[in-house]
């Protein structure tokens, strides 16, 4: 029986991790854990424990909640599968699921993966490990400095070295992520290769290029360009209803909200400075 595949439904929050094994007898075990380093080392443990050795996991994509476990499970051999929130939460519905509960959640997920056989998902390389999360840093601190700078527009006189201090701080800091980010890229020769042909873009610098990177990686995982639109969440949302309700399409942001806005000024540049730019703007406004 310890063969068979076992199906499990992680529901990740910022401090727990709600598991849900679905055995192949159909019945369920459950356990709580801490979503940090030792709780997931402790989740595999207990898996390894229990002779769960053929899994299918399913975690939903929260961001930075769910990467450490994701990778942790897929670096333990498992197979792991991370698919946006929405199809969950459509999921829950079309079964009549009422009660809605961490543990509830993880039970759902664990059915989701039993039914439907999401496709499963590639831990990123640690090179790009490393790379985002010089990215996730350098962006929370450029938001931090932004903060700083605009409350220097109403602070007080007394409040104001602490916040000159600080900003000195932040902008050295991000210098230093900079060079980092460009150390770490220049040290592999594809991604090197990579960062050049997207700067070769316009509209696309070094700090764009890195986020795309980031996200993107260094293996080709886009068949062609709108499934790298979807997955930003690019793509446009139709929504029809019958022979008389159309409402306008929308952008669906159904995708990773760090390369929408990292791409955002990259488009308006291209929009404005390009010949072909121009054009695609101006097909759109048509």
């Amino acid at each position: 029986m310890e063969h068979e595949l076992h199906y499990i439904g992680i529901d990740t929050a910022k401090e727990k991790l709600d598991v849900d094994v679905l055995r192949p007898d159909g019945r369920h075990r459950t356990k709580k854990f801490a979503n940090t380093t030792k709780g997931h080392d402790e989740l595999v443990s207990w898996l390894k424990g229990h002779k769960i050795d053929h899994a299918h996991i399913y975690i939903e994509a929260t961001g930075t909640y769910m990467e450490p476990v994701a990778e942790c499970l897929y670096d333990a051999g498992y197979i792991v599968s991370v698919i946006n929130p929405a199809l969950g939460k459509a999921f829950a519905q079309s079964e009549g699921l009422r009660n809605k509960t961490d543990t509830v959640d993880a039970r759902m997920l664990a059915e989701f993966c039993r039914q439907k056989r999401p496709a499963a998902w590639e831990a990123p390389h640690p090179l790009e490990r490393a790379l985002r999360a010089l990215v996730v840093r350098h962006q929370a601190l450029t938001d931090m400095h932004t903060q700083e700078l605009n409350r220097t527009e109403t602070a007080r006189e007394v409040q104001r070295p602490s916040i000159d201090a600080h900003l000195l701080w932040l902008e050295a800091e991000l210098k230093r992520l900079e060079k980092q980010i460009k150390d770490l890229t220049d040290d592999d020769p594809d991604m090197k290769h990579r960062r050049k042909l997207l700067e070769s873009i316009p509209g696309i610098g070094e700090k764009t290029s890195a986020v795309l990177l980031a996200y993107i990686g260094l293996k080709d995982r886009f068949a062609h360009a709108r499934q790298f639109a979807a997955f930003a969440g690019l793509t446009p949302r139709r929504y029809e209803s019958g022979s008389s309700v159309r409402g306008a399409s929308r952008m669906s942001k159904a995708g990773h909200v760090s390369l929408r806005r990292a791409l955002y000024m990259p488009a308006m540049v291209a929009t404005s400075k390009t010949e072909w730019g121009r054009a695609f703007r101006d097909r759109l406004a048509a």
